[in-house]
């Protein structure tokens, strides 16, 4: 008989690795829920071992976390409601039920897994301080419709891999997307690392990563 649908969070591991890793994507889900109540979960198997959360922020910018698990069928969407109180009754081995399927919600193609170029290194303080500015003026400037988009697409940070390379400007829109999922660290010696591909922007943090569609994000993630 075929497998059921569902999330395995640590299959091969002891009950202590498993509670790490509900708690891990428990974190990832609550964050998006704070960002939008009714925000969609995409689960993607990556391998025989990984799963790959990811979820549409409310700054036409991807974000998504890794967590040791396996997904079936490969490649799920979840409300974020559901799959948040799935997590809260995972079975002892790890089994959690992500409720109904919600894959016709999913709007837009996602990054490619390889092929990123690095870019440069950021320390973490920074890309914090500019979070912190960014979100004091979102809140003075916002409307009814959110931050105005002049905000968002203001570029904060520009990163190249040296003279002559590729270089890449990151909006303010990534940055207040890692801040919003808590992706940022509070740690000192951390670094945020910007990749990109001809037609993606990746800033990977400690606790997650991010992604915009470089030209037209709206095209992409709507």
């Amino acid at each position: 008989m075929a497998e059921e649908r569902g999330v395995w969070l640590g299959p091969d591991a002891g009950v202590q690795s498993r509670t790490a890793q509900r708690d891990d994507l428990a974190t990832f889900v609550d964050r998006a829920r704070r960002l939008d109540e009714s925000a969609v979960i995409r689960l993607r198997g990556r391998g025989d071992t990984l799963i790959v959360a990811w979820v549409a922020t409310g700054f036409d910018v991807l974000a998504s976390r890794v967590v040791t698990g396996r997904v079936r069928p490969a490649d799920l969407c979840a409300g974020a409601d559901a799959l948040s109180a799935g997590l809260a009754a995972m079975t002892p081995d790890g089994h959690v039920d992500p409720g109904f399927s919600m894959d016709s919600a999913w709007r837009g193609a996602l990054p490619p897994d390889t092929g990123f170029v690095h870019l440069d290194d950021v320390p973490a303080a920074a890309v914090r301080d500019l979070a912190q500015r960014g979100s004091q003026l979102a809140q003075e400037h916002a409307s009814a419709h959110g931050p105005p988009t002049s905000l968002l697409d203001q570029e904060v940070l520009h990163v190249s891999a040296g003279p002559g390379a590729e270089a890449a400007g990151v909006p303010m829109r990534c940055v207040l997307a890692l801040a919003g999922m808590g992706f940022v660290p509070s740690s000192a010696e951390d670094v945020v690392r910007v990749r990109a591909t001809p037609a993606w922007l990746r800033v990977d943090a400690r606790f997650g990563t991010v992604y915009q569609r470089r030209g037209a994000p709206a095209v992409v993630l709507r």
